[in-house]
């Protein structure tokens, strides 16, 4: 199932795992052993995909390093738990269980995207980002999808528990596999023409996190951000230049020297910048926009931080241990922002801004105040290594601007840097670990999906309505 996720992308793999998954539940014939099976399987699952968790961990190896392998277990395991009580309650349900466990496995999933400000990162449904399925989430959102997955895998494991007289699974099953891959070709929305579109700049510095607060190293990498802002381009010039997520070397209330440079290179433009800031003795991870004359326009202030990276919860408890984790190299740790905002970026349109790991959460986009024209991500994925988190996380961008039908502009400090049309197509981009830039026309905003409409509402009313019936089930054959 693990090598479903980016970089493998092997879909096909992933759904067998899943089919297996149900044939290993059925298998195990008390609820204690179906415990047992669901933590096994999320353990495998979340252990491999989030293989990545320890790189934030190796940027300091003497002072954080011993907390690597404790972060990846606690991690995978915490997880996996959710995994294991979905097990536990569909094994209760005897009379339907493989059934029963599509909805616990959904709601499972659901619950993992909310509880202990949530962490949806490889939800089932995204083994499908590599192929047209995955539009579906335009219409069903990512539970929805995780829901139909987890039915046509429970369909084919039936139809192997059964042998010759599973052919009525068989049956089901293809035909739920022939609707995800059919109706995701007929739900791809067509290509749309980008001539005469606003261009868009987006700088990638390419910074290692071990060296982007190196004292001798940032001045060059704040440099190479302004000649990147500055270079000619080679066809229409750019309407915005886009810097990434803590671009800006310096606190906002002391930026005008950067500010003034960044403005003088961007020319006429307007630009956007990854910075912090300082206000009453916090600190925030914020996004600037700058005026085409580099005056301070708007200013967003991230409000989904990363536990244990960006600010330490139960934070006096830890301290009693001088354990202070990631969230000591923001002075103590950030503090968030109100809530999703709404950029207004002219005759770009409205912009709904991201940072960093923000994108990962279909619900936080669903807040925005009004719908936006795109989606506008800044991040700084050098935190997550050069293999596997990267990747991931450009995926679920990907995924958010499918589900809205918007455009995702980019912009990553070592990639990867992108302009994403509202169908999930890649325009432009930068690799990973390449320092540079890249002028890309923005697309249009697609068709306004049924997702973003509804969110996860339809979702969770289907989940309590089938354990409804599944549970009205099982106490009339009990009786």
């Amino acid at each position: 199932m693990g090598l479903s996720t980016a970089p493998y992308d092997l879909w096909y793999l992933g759904f067998a795992g899943l089919v297996a998954a149900f044939w290993l539940f059925a298998a195990a014939p008390a609820a204690f052993q179906a415990i047992g099976t669901g933590w096994g399987v999320g353990l495998g699952y979340f252990g491999f995909g989030l293989g990545w968790i320890v790189e934030p961990f190796m940027v300091d190896v003497a002072e954080t390093g011993w907390m690597a392998p404790f972060a990846l277990l606690l991690m995978a395991g915490g997880l996996a738990l959710f995994w294991a009580l979905a097990f536990w309650s569909a094994a209760h349900l005897r009379s339907r269980p493989l059934w029963a466990l599509v909805l616990t496995w959904t709601a499972a999933e659901l619950a993992r995207a909310y509880v202990f400000t949530g962490f949806p990162w490889g939800l089932v449904g995204y083994l499908w980002a590599p192929v047209m399925a995955i539009q579906w989430v335009s219409v069903i959102g990512p539970h929805g999808l995780t829901l139909v997955t987890l039915a046509v895998a429970a369909s084919l494991a039936m139809a192997l528990r059964a042998g010759r007289d599973g052919a009525p699974s068989v049956a089901a099953g293809l035909i739920g596999l022939a609707a995800l891959g059919l109706g995701g070709a007929w739900l791809t929305p067509p290509v749309q023409d980008l001539s005469g579109r606003p261009m868009i700049r987006l700088i990638q510095p390419n910074a290692p996190q071990h060296e982007k607060w190196d004292p001798n190293k940032v001045q060059m990498f704040f440099d190479r951000q302004v000649s990147f802002t500055a270079a000619p381009p080679e066809g229409a010039k750019p309407a915005l230049v886009v810097w990434p997520e803590t671009a800006v070397p310096v606190l906002l209330n002391r930026a005008g020297d950067a500010f003034a440079r960044i403005s003088e290179a961007a020319g006429p433009a307007p630009v956007v910048v990854g910075i912090q800031r300082a206000e009453s003795g916090r600190f925030y991870n914020s996004l600037a926009v700058m005026d085409g004359q580099g005056g301070l326009v708007q200013v967003y202030d991230k409000h989904h931080l990363v536990p244990f990276g960006e600010y330490m919860p139960a934070a006096a408890l830890f301290r009693r241990w001088n354990i202070f984790g990631l969230a000591a190299r923001a002075e103590g740790g950030y503090s968030p922002g109100p809530g999703p905002d709404i950029l207004d970026l002219g005759g770009l349109g409205l912009a709904l801004p991201l940072i960093c790991y923000e994108a990962v959460f279909p619900q936080d986009v669903q807040r925005a105040p009004l719908r936006p024209d795109l989606l506008l991500q800044i991040t700084n994925d050098a935190w997550f290594g050069s293999w596997s988190g990267p990747y991931q996380h450009f995926a679920q961008a990907r995924i958010r601007a499918i589900e809205q039908g918007l455009p995702m502009v980019r912009a990553a400090n070592t990639g990867v840097s992108a302009m994403i049309d509202g169908a999930g197509r890649i325009v432009a981009s930068l690799p990973l670990n390449q320092e540079g830039f890249v002028d890309a026309p923005l697309p249009p905003p697609m068709r306004h999906t049924l997702y973003a409409r509804t969110g996860d509402l339809p979702v969770l009313v289907l989940l309590f309505a089938c354990a409804a019936g599944l549970i009205a089930l099982r106490r009339r054959v009990s009786d």
